[in-house]
């Protein structure tokens, strides 16, 4: 038995990445006792370094910094997407006085790093006397780039559907913009959803980059807490509480793409159901939607009867 990649191994390869898998884990298990240890010989778990920890204003102030990164990341995640879309589609137009102008769009704005794009919406626009507050110089930066990102992700999900979807949609007399409605862009959403979620962790990830910026998230909070002398400087015991937070927060997210991917991939089935359709596991959008139209048509010539 053979995949379309590769070979299943037999027994020797089987034991051999046992052995590698054991051997890695290992090595990560010594690298992180290592670390603890270190972090142990140099006196970051003593209480002096921990006690500021046992003022509530502290964690006050790592809730607000926190309440920061997700405030930028809401609304540079639907911002990204909603540009993605639309110059995702732009990018797959027929029409080359839209595509091309949007490609180029495109591979300017995926060039350019998002602190680059950060920092000049901040310290750049002040010197044409426009001045902007480090919020949205942070929102806007990843906006543009992850947008960018998404629009090719779509773009790449849409091209990588059979060419007889398009067809079938065309034959069953849809036009050009509800083929791409119903039938592509659903499909490539579900196939490419792993890549946007990825796409939308690094976006958050990124807000941290607004600590350059001047703009108080997270990573600003951190550095603020850690550099505090009269306690010790515990930089990082403040990052560990830091970036346990950032880690609760990608969890969290992961865990409802997780959800929504299996909401999304039940979707043709259930539209099936709703249209009195009995189609298997491997039933094609484009076939509910043209068993639709045929349902509808006959309910049509009925009532004119």
């Amino acid at each position: 038995m053979s995949s379309v990649l590769f070979d299943v191994p037999g027994p020797r390869a089987v034991a051999r990445n046992r052995l590698i898998g054991v051997a890695t884990v290992l090595v990560v298990l010594a690298v992180l006792g290592w670390v603890v240890w270190r972090l142990f010989a140099t006196g970051q778990f003593t209480a002096e370094k921990w006690n500021i920890f046992t003022f509530s204003a502290v964690w006050v102030r790592f809730g607000e910094g926190l309440l920061s990164t997700l405030a930028a990341f809401a609304v540079a995640g639907v911002g990204s997407l909603v540009l993605g879309f639309v110059l995702g589609v732009g990018r797959l137009s027929e029409h080359a006085w839209v595509r091309e102008p949007v490609r180029w769009i495109i591979e300017i704005f995926r060039a350019i790093p998002v602190l680059i794009l950060m920092m000049l919406l901040y310290y750049g626009l002040p010197v044409i006397g426009v001045r902007m507050p480090p919020y949205w110089a942070v929102v806007i930066a990843l906006i543009v780039y992850n947008g960018s990102v998404l629009a090719e992700v779509l773009r790449a999900g849409v091209e990588s559907l059979p060419r007889g979807q398009k067809e079938a949609g065309y034959a069953i007399g849809l036009r050009k913009t509800g083929v791409m409605r119903l039938i592509l862009l659903p499909q490539a959403v579900r196939a490419m959803m792993p890549v946007i979620i990825a796409q939308l962790v690094v976006a958050l990830k990124d807000t941290a980059l607004g600590f350059i910026i001047t703009y108080q998230e997270l990573l600003y909070v951190i550095n603020q807490i850690g550099n505090q002398a009269p306690y010790g400087s515990p930089l990082i015991p403040a990052a560990i509480v830091g970036g346990s937070m950032y880690v609760a927060v990608c969890l969290l997210l992961s865990y409802v793409a997780f959800r929504l991917q299996k909401r999304v991939k039940r979707s043709p089935a259930q539209a099936a159901a709703a249209g009195n359709v009995a189609a298997d596991d491997e039933a094609t959008l484009t076939q509910v939607i043209a068993t639709q139209r045929d349902s509808v048509s006959q309910t049509d010539s009925a009532s004119g009867r």
